[in-house]
C-alpha cells in the first residue's frame, strides 16, 4: 500500500424494476441484501391510483362543455393506492414517482393532473421518510418548449418535500425518451387534446444536457437537485459525456439493453461504459448504480435458493468482497453462500449483472499519485495561503513535502546551475571559492538539503544561508542544522526583504550567487513571489547571480463546475458574502473544460480506436485550450529596481504616485491580459481554472521546469502534488452556446500594500460576418481579501 492509501472505490448498487411484482417489504429488502444489492427501487403509487387518475381524467373529458371548465382535482392518496409505509427501511429505498405522468404538456389538463400526481407523490414519500426520489425528466420530444413548465413543477414539488433529495432521470445520449411510449399505454400523454399535439422536432446529444440545464437554473442549483443518468447501449461522444462528468449525478441506471454478451455467455459492459463507470467512480460523491429492468430478484419464490445471512457463511466470491481490505458494502458483507448446485457454472449465476459489477469494483485501475494524496481534497473550496503575513503550521510545511516531483526538481536545478557555474568559472561571492547560496523562505528547510545534496553530486562547494521570518519554523531549523546538517548552514531569522545579504568578517555584509525559493502559489504570483524576490534581490551578485526560479507564467481556461458554483453561492448566502470575489485554492474533480481542441487525450484515442489497455487512465478525454495570463523573470534589471526605489521615497522623478492608492513602488509588478478562447460545444462558464509553469533553471543541460498546466504538466513535472489550481468564479454563470467565442479580462492590480486581481468574461458569436456580443459578467475583485505586503 502506498503512503496515501491505495484503496479503490465502492459501488453502491441497487436494482430497479418498472413493473415489480411484489411490493417492497422489508424480507424483500432483506432479500435483496442476501443476494448482494444495497437498495432496492420501489413506486411511490401503484396501478389502483394510476387506474383512479386515468377515470377522474375520462370522467373530465366527458363531461367539460368549454374550456374555462374547472380543471380536474384529484382526491387524496387513500391506503389501496400505494405500496409504501413508514417502515423501518424506506430509507434503503430509492423511490420513483410515476412514469406515466407528463409535466412538460401542452395541454393544460394533462400538465396539470401530472403536478398533482408528483405533489401527492412527494409529500405522502417525504411522510414516510423516504430520502430520495427519482422523478422522470421531461419529454425530449416536445424539445425544449415544455422545459420551462417542467423545471418550474419541480422547484414547486421540491417545496413540499423540504427534505427529500430530487434525482431527475434524464438519458445521457438525448436522442431517447425517458419512457417508451409504444409500451406504456397508461401514458398521460396520449390523452392529450389534438388542439394541444406540438410538432415532434428533432433531437440530438445535446438534447438531453439543455433540458436539465434550464431545470438546474431554474431550481437555481439546489442543493437537492441533482441527476439519475439512464445509460445507453452507445454511448454518445466524449464531448458530451466529459459534461455529464461535471454535473451533480447521484444515480447512474444500467439498463440491461446496455450490457453485451460475451462468447462465454457473461453479461459485460463494452470498454468505453467501464471508463465511463470507473470516471464517475473517481468522484469525490460517486454515482450510486441502478441496475434496470434486468428481471426480478432470483429466489422470491424459492426461500431455499439463498441461506439466511445470519448464518455468516458466504461463498468463496462473496467472501472476497467481504474482505475488509476490499471496504465492502454493508449489503455486500450480508452476500452469504448460496446452493452448491446453483453456482457451479457462471452461467448458473443468479445475479450475473451483479456479478460482473462487482467484479469491476474490485478490478478498477489504480489510483494516480494526486488521486491517494488529494482524496479529501476532491473539489474542497481553500483561500490562499498568505505567507507574508500569516506564520503557517508544521502540517502545512508537511503536506508541502510530501511531493514526489517538485523537491527532486529543485536538486536538479540547482545542480545544474552549480555545474554551469564551475565550468564557466565564475568568481563567488565567498572567499574561499565557495558558491554562496541562500534559501530564503526555507520553512522547515527541505530545499537546504536539496541545496545540499546538489552540491555532493555537482562537487561544487557552497556556502548555505536558510532565511525563515516564522519564529517557529527558525527553531526547526535551528535544530536541524544541528542534527541533520552537521553545523553547515547559517540559519538567520528575518523578513528577507529585511535581509542585509550574508555579515562578513569586517562587519559588511556580501553577496549571495544563487538564490533558491519556493514562493510560488496556485496562479505562481498569486502568493506574491514577484514582491518577495524583489525586496531581497539587493542581496544576490549583480554580475553573476542566479535565482532559481528564473521565471513562471500565469495560465488559464474558462470552466464548468456546477459543483463548485452551488458550494460558492452557499458561502455568498451566508458565511461569506464575499465568496464570489475570492480566487479559491482547490482540486479540480467535478468540471468540465469549455475550450477543447479536437485532439483527444490518450485515454480517449485507446477508448475509440479499439487500442489494448493494461489499465485505464481516466483523464479527461479532450484536450483543453490553456493561454498564458502573463510572466514574472528574476533577476529584475537593476533600473526597475532603482525606479520603485525613488517612487517609494516620493521623489518627483519617481512619478506622479500609483494608479490606485500608494506611491507606485509596486507597479512594475502590475499586469493585465485579455484572452479569446473558442467554444466548441454549447456549456455554462462558471468561472476560470488556473494554473502556473516555472523554468526553475536553464542552463547548459537544457531547462529544469514545473507546471500545474494540464497541457504540459506530464510532460514537465508528472505526478506533481504540491499545488492546486485556482478558480476565479462567476458571480451569474454564463451560457455560451455552440460555435461562440469568450475573451477573458484579468489584472493583477496592487497600491504598495497588498495584490489583488479583477477578472471579466465576455461571450461573442459571428452571426452573418458581424461579432455581436452576447453577454458579459460582472467586474469581480478580491481587493477586499487580497494577498497583504
Amino acid at each position: 500500500m502506498s503512503e496515501y492509501g491505495d484503496s479503490l472505490p465502492v459501488f453502491y448498487i441497487g436494482q430497479h424494476e418498472s413493473k415489480r411484482a411484489l411490493d417492497v417489504s422489508a424480507e424483500l429488502v432483506q432479500h435483496a441484501q442476501d443476494l448482494g444489492y444495497d437498495m432496492l427501487t420501489s413506486p411511490i403509487t401503484n396501478d389502483h391510483f394510476h387506474t383512479r387518475v386515468l377515470s377522474l381524467l375520462r370522467a373530465h373529458t366527458q363531461t367539460a362543455v368549454s374550456a374555462s371548465a374547472p380543471l380536474p382535482l384529484i382526491a387524496a392518496l387513500e391506503s389501496v393506492d400505494t405500496p409504501l409505509g413508514p417502515t423501518d427501511t424506506i430509507s434503503q429505498l430509492v423511490t420513483y414517482s410515476s412514469a406515466w405522468i407528463d409535466l412538460s404538456s401542452p395541454d393544460p389538463v394533462i400538465a396539470h393532473l401530472s403536478r398533482q400526481v408528483l405533489h401527492l407523490e412527494v409529500a405522502y414519500a417525504s411522510f414516510c421518510g423516504a430520502v430520495n426520489i427519482v422523478v422522470p425528466g421531461p419529454r425530449l420530444s416536445y424539445g425544449q418548449q415544455g422545459v420551462a413548465q417542467y423545471a418550474r413543477a419541480i422547484k414547486e414539488a421540491m417545496s413540499t418535500g423540504a427534505y427529500v433529495q430530487f434525482h431527475i432521470l434524464m438519458p445521457v445520449d438525448g436522442t431517447i425518451a425517458t419512457v417508451d411510449d409504444q409500451d406504456e399505454l397508461g401514458d398521460l400523454r396520449r390523452f392529450a387534446r389534438p388542439e394541444f399535439s406540438a410538432p415532434q422536432p428533432t433531437t440530438n446529444a445535446w438534447s438531453s444536457w439543455e433540458a436539465w440545464n434550464t431545470i438546474r437554473s431554474v431550481c437555481k442549483y439546489h442543493s437537492r437537485l441533482s441527476l439519475a443518468l439512464q445509460m445507453p447501449r452507445k454511448l454518445p461522444s466524449l464531448a458530451v459525456q466529459a459534461r455529464w462528468f461535471s454535473e451533480p449525478v447521484r444515480l447512474l441506471t444500467i439498463p440491461s439493453s446496455s450490457f453485451l454478451v460475451n462468447a462465454r455467455g457473461s453479461h459485460v459492459l463494452s470498454r468505453a461504459h467501464q471508463w465511463f463507470l470507473f470516471r464517475f467512480a473517481r468522484l469525490r460523491t460517486s454515482p450510486w448504480l441502478l441496475l434496470s429492468e434486468i428481471g426480478s430478484l432470483p429466489g422470491i419464490d424459492d426461500p431455499e435458493m439463498i441461506m439466511s445471512y445470519s448464518t455468516g457463511h458466504l461463498s468463496p466470491a462473496t467472501a472476497e468482497d467481504a474482505d475488509p481490505a476490499n471496504e465492502p458494502t454493508p449489503a455486500e458483507a450480508a452476500q452469504i453462500k448460496k446452493k452448491a448446485a446453483k453456482t457451479s457454472s457462471s452461467s448458473n449465476d443468479p445475479t450475473p449483472h451483479l456479478s460482473y459489477l462487482r467484479y469491476l469494483q474490485r478490478n478498477q485501475p489504480p489510483k494516480s499519485q494526486i488521486e491517494q494524496f488529494g482524496g479529501g481534497f476532491q473539489d474542497y473550496l481553500q483561500s490562499p495561503l498568505q505567507p507574508l503575513s500569516d506564520n503557517l503550521e508544521s502540517i502545512t510545511y508537511e503536506v508541502f513535502e510530501k511531493d514526489p516531483i517538485k523537491y527532486a526538481w529543485y536538486e536538479r536545478a540547482t545542480a545544474q546551475a552549480l555545474k554551469d557555474w564551475h565550468s564557466q568559472k565564475k568568481s563567488t561571492s565567498s572567499d574561499n571559492g565557495a558558491v554562496v547560496v541562500a534559501v530564503v523562505g526555507s520553512g522547515r528547510g527541505p530545499l537546504v538539503t536539496r541545496a545540499l545534496n546538489a552540491s555532493v553530486s555537482s562537487g561544487v562547494p557552497v556556502k548555505v544561508y536558510a532565511i525563515e521570518k516564522n519564529p517557529n519554523a527558525y527553531v526547526l531549523l535551528q535544530r536541524r542544522n544541528r542534527d541533520t546538517w552537521g553545523g553547515r548552514v547559517t540559519v538567520v531569522k528575518t523578513d528577507m526583504r529585511a535581509w542585509k545579504g550574508p555579515t562578513l568578517p569586517d562587519g559588511t555584509f556580501g553577496k549571495v550567487d544563487i538564490l533558491i525559493s519556493e514562493l510560488l502559489g496556485s496562479f505562481a504570483d498569486n502568493e506574491l513571489s514577484p514582491e518577495c524576490l524583489d525586496g531581497v534581490q539587493h542581496v544576490l551578485n549583480p554580475q553573476h547571480g542566479i535565482s532559481i526560479p528564473s521565471s513562471y507564467t500565469a495560465h488559464f481556461t474558462p470552466l464548468a463546475t456546477p459543483r463548485l458554483w452551488q458550494d460558492i453561492h452557499s458561502r455568498s448566502n451566508g458565511v461569506d458574502p464575499n465568496a464570489f470575489e475570492i480566487p479559491w485554492v482547490v482540486m479540480l474533480s467535478q468540471f468540465d473544460y469549455l475550450s477543447t481542441t479536437t485532439e483527444e487525450t490518450k485515454s480517449a484515442k485507446q477508448l475509440t480506436d479499439g487500442t489494448k489497455m493494461n489499465s485505464f487512465n481516466l483523464e479527461a478525454p479532450l484536450a483543453p485550450i490553456v493561454k498564458t495570463a502573463w510572466e514574472f523573470c528574476h533577476p529584475l534589471p537593476s533600473s526597475v529596481l532603482a525606479q520603485a526605489a525613488l517612487r517609494r521615497g516620493g521623489s518627483a522623478v519617481g512619478g506622479g504616485g500609483g494608479f490606485i492608492g500608494g506611491d507606485g513602488a509596486n507597479e512594475h509588478n502590475y499586469r493585465d491580459c485579455r484572452v479569446s478562447f473558442p467554444i466548441r460545444e454549447q456549456g455554462v462558464c462558471h468561472g476560470l481554472g488556473g494554473y502556473f509553469e516555472t523554468v526553475l533553471y536553464s542552463g547548459s543541460e537544457g531547462p529544469v521546469e514545473l507546471s500545474t498546466n494540464p497541457v504540459t504538466m506530464d510532460a514537465k513535472s508528472k505526478d506533481m502534488i504540491s499545488w492546486f489550481p485556482i478558480f476565479f468564479a462567476l458571480k451569474t454563470p454564463m451560457h455560451l452556446p455552440a460555435g461562440s467565442e469568450v475573451e477573458v479580462s484579468m489584472w493583477r492590480q496592487t497600491d504598495d500594500r497588498k495584490v489583488w486581481y479583477e477578472w471579466l468574461v465576455e461571450s461573442f458569436m459571428t452571426v452573418n460576418g458581424q461579432r455581436i456580443k452576447i453577454g458579459v459578467s460582472d467586474l469581480h475583485s478580491s481587493q477586499s481579501s487580497g494577498c497583504l505586503m
